[in-house]
């Protein structure tokens, strides 16, 4: 019986292979010359790069694609539910440490390790013939987990942020020369995907809630950015999230956390500390901040010593915070600081965190991941910043009214629900909002909230505010009301972003340069020729 993850040789067969956490394990093992299958629904340029490298990518989820493998004595298969068909925040880690096998490593048409994440149901036919089969099953956390203890491991944790610091400390080590294997939540253009594998011992990795699997995780240096309630289909309350960020925090040698969020502060008592707030007593903190249109400037502090200025691309004060976590990284790595700071000079982020998808008619169209109130709020406040540039005059247009279009797309029935009224006040800084069906993710819709409802509780607080069912609505309303200078967020983490070229080539006839390909979803930004920032991120 196979009750934890082999990385000697054995086959690993991925459902879901496409999905941009899995996809990332996927890439690692593969660069490690391991055979690698999977299959997804929806191919993309992510399954196209994990083909190019060797892996084998099924297009349809069913039972023959398992059929390559050669079929071995039944044993009792190892099962780990994935949050579908349990809590995972009750199990025990099963993933362990690599070892040397003490039987011959088996051949690439053996029975493979088959890798889940929470999304595979449990009626899903591929599934069904892995267990079948004899297969052992993992959740994608127990690969994590083990890749993690084979390294000296990063894990960066919280409930915002994540993609942002985990892909801002990976770029930093890479600047520095210290060659991390990198595995995010997001595409990074400094390593042209979601992962990277590197000679070094260290390895960066984004650490998810969710599900709960975030107890399996094991690191020598842990980072936890913020705590709230995010998942009200996993989580019941705040107690319950913060039990889990607590078990990880036991099982990480060193505890780095932002002490302006007070759950950080007094649940998890970090061992080293980062605050904005020079007043907090915190290791790490910042004082004679700009925060600009262009970035931020601030003078970086270290236990009541100044380390000396930083200069960030990104904009906010959320992403200030996200920096100090990689200098208090970096500096427990030994790194001077600055290195530090030219290495985070340089970084211009993640896909879909605020990331610029191109300029039409000077109008300025931004891609967005949040789909919090928290994270819509830090992420307007950051449009407001940039807007807030010098006057500027192009072609004899006067653009000094410029506006914040704000169109939102809610995420998951539950989440939606659970924070009517945060989001119902979360779009101050807009100037107009734009209000979509809710993509469901997949759960299922009960009738107890609706897009309609939400667009009727932002009202109460918004003067402008407009609802549009379906995609296709939100484009043609578009189409009318955006205007030279104007500032478009796209806000979301379902299929918003899909209409942005199509809004885009209305405004054709004029100069229009976009960052990305023809696949609106899937393309990777490219550098642009414009005046205007390059791109930058709200985690």
């Amino acid at each position: 019986m196979l009750d934890s993850v082999d990385l000697n040789g054995r086959p690993f067969h991925f459902i879901g292979i496409g999905g941009i956490g899995m996809s990332a394990l996927a890439y690692v093992l593969t660069k490690r010359n391991l055979p690698v299958s999977g299959s997804d629904l929806h191919l993309n340029h992510i399954t196209q790069r994990l083909e190019d490298l060797g892996a084998h990518i099924f297009g349809k989820q069913e039972a023959a694609n398992l059929a390559c493998f050669q079929t071995e004595a039944k044993s009792e298969p190892q099962v780990v539910p994935h949050g579908m068909d349990g809590d995972l925040s009750s199990l025990e880690t099963k993933a362990k440490s690599p070892r040397q096998s003490d039987r011959p490593v088996n051949s690439p048409g053996s029975i493979p390790q088959v890798i889940v994440s929470t999304a595979v149901n449990s009626t899903n036919a591929e599934y069904q013939a892995a267990i079948a089969l004899g297969c052992p099953v993992f959740h994608r956390s127990d690969l994590l987990a083990a890749l993690m203890q084979a390294y000296q491991s990063i894990a960066v944790a919280g409930t915002h942020g994540k993609t942002t610091t985990s892909s801002l400390i990976g770029h930093m080590l890479l600047q520095s020369g210290l060659d991390p294997t990198i595995i995010v939540g997001g595409e990074v253009k400094a390593w042209e995907g979601n992962a990277r594998l590197g000679q070094s011992p260290y390895l960066v990795a984004e650490a998810d809630e969710s599900d709960g699997s975030l107890v399996k995780l094991v690191a020598q240096i842990g980072i936890v950015t913020n705590i709230e309630l995010d998942h009200p289909d996993h989580y019941d309350t705040l107690d319950d999230v913060i039990q889990t960020f607590q078990t990880f925090a036991a099982q990480c040698q060193t505890l780095v956390g932002c002490i302006d969020c007070s759950t950080v502060r007094d649940r998890l008592q970090p061992s080293i500390t980062y605050s904005l707030h020079p007043e907090s007593g915190a290791d790490y903190t910042v004082d004679s901040v700009t925060y600009g249109a262009n970035g931020t400037l601030a003078t970086v502090w270290e236990r009541g010593s100044v380390l000396g200025q930083l200069n960030l691309q990104l904009l906010g004060r959320h992403n200030l915070s996200n920096a100090l976590a990689a200098i208090a990284v970096g500096r427990q790595l030994g790194l001077d600081f600055a290195t530090i700071a030219q290495a985070i000079s340089t970084f211009e982020g993640a896909r879909r965190r605020f990331e610029l998808r191109g300029e039409c008619n000077h109008i300025l169209f931004i891609d967005d991941y949040a789909h919090h109130p928290s994270e819509i709020q830090a992420t307007l406040a950051a449009a407001r910043l940039h807007i807030q540039k010098e006057h500027i005059q192009k072609e004899h247009l006067d653009l000094t009214q410029r506006r914040v279009v704000a169109i939102f797309q809610p995420h998951r029935y539950s989440r939606t629900l659970a924070f009517l009224s945060e989001f119902a006040r979360s779009f101050s800084d807009a100037d107009i909002v734009v209000v979509t069906d809710i993509y469901s993710a997949g759960e299922p819709n009960l009738g107890k909230v609706s897009g309609q409802q939400v667009v009727e509780l932002i009202g109460h607080h918004h003067p402008h505010v407009s609802y549009q069912a379906s995609l296709q609505s939100v484009s043609a309303f578009l189409s009318k009301t955006l205007r030279p200078g104007d500032l478009a967020l796209f806000l979301g983490a379902g299929n918003l972003n899909q209409i942005i070229p199509e809004v885009m080539t209305t405004y054709a006839t004029d100069r229009c340069l976009a960052t990305t390909g023809s696949n609106p979803t899937e393309a990777t930004p490219k550098s642009l020729s414009l005046k205007v920032d390059p791109v930058m991120v709200q985690g």
